[in-house]
């Protein structure tokens, strides 16, 4: 058995990468089925978009053109990292102007799975002539 490897990169989501990786490492080194389920029912905001990373990341796998058994596949590394940030600035009293940053984070998925194995066909019986 091979094992495959396939990722997803979700760049851009509104939500700050420290939140985002307490939530990523609900996730870390488990099965993607339970992953989903874990994911599904944490009151987290950012709960979603690290489950649509991580069902990418499953799609690209499954994908790829090798026959992958999907109750073996893994979650292999997910990681968080800070995006871009937008500089804003919100008006106060007396004319200033105080500045504020909204930031972003990237979310990198990469799940492994074990090819299926092919069933072993049948030996045929083989016959003595008779002579």
């Amino acid at each position: 058995m091979d094992t495959h490897f396939a990722h997803a990169y979700i760049k851009g989501i509104d939500s700050m990468p420290r939140k985002t990786s307490i939530v990523a490492s609900l996730a870390r080194d488990r099965y993607v089925a339970d992953a989903l389920v874990i994911l599904e029912n944490t009151p987290r905001r950012a709960a979603k978009p690290v489950a649509k990373a991580i069902d990418s990341a499953k799609a690209n796998l499954l994908n790829s053109g090798v026959s992958i058994d999907p109750k073996t596949i893994r979650i292999s590394r997910i990681s968080v990292t800070a995006g871009t940030r937008i500089r804003r600035y919100k008006p106060a009293s007396r004319g200033r102007a105080l500045p504020y940053e909204k930031i972003s984070s990237n979310i990198f998925v990469e799940v492994a799975g074990e090819e299926k194995q092919k069933k072993a066909e049948p030996k045929k019986a083989v016959k003595k002539e008779e002579k």
